[in-house]
């Protein structure tokens, strides 16, 4: 299956929102999706949030892909944030402890507020598109 990442920038920040299941067959195109939104966010120092609202599904391949992700991001003393874990998914964090090693949020509004006051402002004064 074909996983659809939206992509929003505000302000040193930008949103991804993958839309699907990550798992062993969309992981790679999840990594190749991720590479130049990290690039992208570390440039400016800034973040990048993963919005995970409408993932139902997140493989130990995946988490691969979001620790790797992570690292590059640290690295490059930028900020990686994962917001609004779907319960499966959440269940799938915890198990794993990834919710100890990433920065997770209940929502994107909190996640916003970690990023920088500038994301913050800019996020909250533009209406979000409804989803497709």
């Amino acid at each position: 299956m074909h996983l659809q990442i939206a992509t929003r920038h505000v302000a040193d920040t930008v949103i991804a929102m993958p839309v699907g299941r990550i798992d062993h067959q969309s992981a790679a195109q999840f990594e190749a999706a991720l590479a130049p939104l990290v690039a992208a966010a570390a440039a400016g120092r800034g973040a990048l949030v993963l919005d995970f609202s409408r993932i139902d599904y997140i493989s130990s391949v995946g988490l691969r892909v979001l620790m790797i992700a992570a690292k590059q991001m640290r690295e490059r003393e930028a900020r990686l944030l994962v917001a609004a874990l779907q319960s499966v998914v959440a269940e799938i964090f915890a198990i794993s402890r990834f919710d100890r090693i990433l920065t997770v949020t209940a929502t994107l509004d909190e996640a916003m507020a970690l990023c920088s006051p500038a994301a913050l402002a800019q996020y909250r004064s533009t209406p979000s598109s409804p989803p497709p």
